[in-house]
């Protein structure tokens, strides 16, 4: 592949992986290491996903209604995914054979097709308190060894019952804190430096505006179009992974 049609395969992967956050909440990451997955080895994508995700989750945050009820309620959860990333600091080095990523997929499907036939998962508010510190950990430790945030977080924080607008800005708030907690993770493994990091500017603007076009996608649909394309994007994300993994 010709440095040129690098840059136009990056950019293509990151139009699409915004748009797709942009609609639902989430994906720019697993769409993005999954693609990249194909030119690069994951450490390296995972690399080039620093700055996107960054600004991505940021404005995700930003044009949330409650933030600070939402990191009032969620730091445990956050303190649980910084520690349990910088203990699986060097996973996604490691990893070779692809297990992690294909269990990640099989997960995913089949929290979707759960979501996808209307049962409804919910965290009695009692357990909260030890829960969201286990769920945080499970998130760091499968970051760490993915560069993927969605499992377990995500179905936790579906569970917690908000409504469509603080559930994208609690994923945002939720994966901004992955993003930090991986980033610091690749500079120890040497896989995060200057050079990269420019690299991973030069990718924000397609995710933005792939990002832009998704989000007047969602604030035009209702919260049941809104669940629908919630779960059937997280089942789409899922069984890309295995596909992926399997072959």
């Amino acid at each position: 592949m010709t440095d040129l049609s690098l840059i136009l395969f990056i950019a293509a992967t990151f139009l699409l992986a915004g748009f797709v956050k942009g609609v639902i909440g989430l994906g720019l990451p697993t769409i993005a290491v999954g693609i990249l997955g194909v030119v690069m080895v994951p450490a390296q994508a995972a690399a080039l996903l620093v700055v996107p995700n960054l600004i991505t989750n940021g404005w995700q945050i930003a044009s949330g209604p409650r933030l600070t009820t939402i990191l009032q309620r969620l730091w445990p959860m956050l303190a649980g995914i910084c520690a349990g990333t910088w203990a699986g600091a060097g996973l996604l080095e490691q990893q070779k054979n692809g297990s992690a990523t294909l269990w990640l997929g099989v997960a995913l499907v089949l929290y979707a097709l759960v979501g996808l036939k209307a049962a409804k998962l919910r965290v009695p508010a009692g357990m909260e308190g030890w829960l969201g510190p286990a769920i945080g950990i499970a998130t760091g430790v499968a970051t760490a060894a993915t560069g993927v945030f969605v499992l377990p977080a995500v179905p936790y924080l579906q569970a917690l019952g908000l409504d469509k607008d603080e559930l994208v800005q609690a994923l945002g708030v939720s994966f901004i804190v992955s993003t930090l907690a991986l980033s610091i993770g690749l500079v120890g493994a040497g896989a995060l430096d200057m050079q990269v990091a420019w690299n991973s500017l030069l990718a924000l603007a397609p995710a933005l505006a792939g990002m832009a076009a998704g989000t007047a996608i969602r604030n035009r649909i209702s919260a049941a179009a809104f669940k629908l394309c919630f779960f059937a994007g997280l089942l789409a994300l899922g069984a890309y992974l295995v596909l992926r993994a399997a072959a």
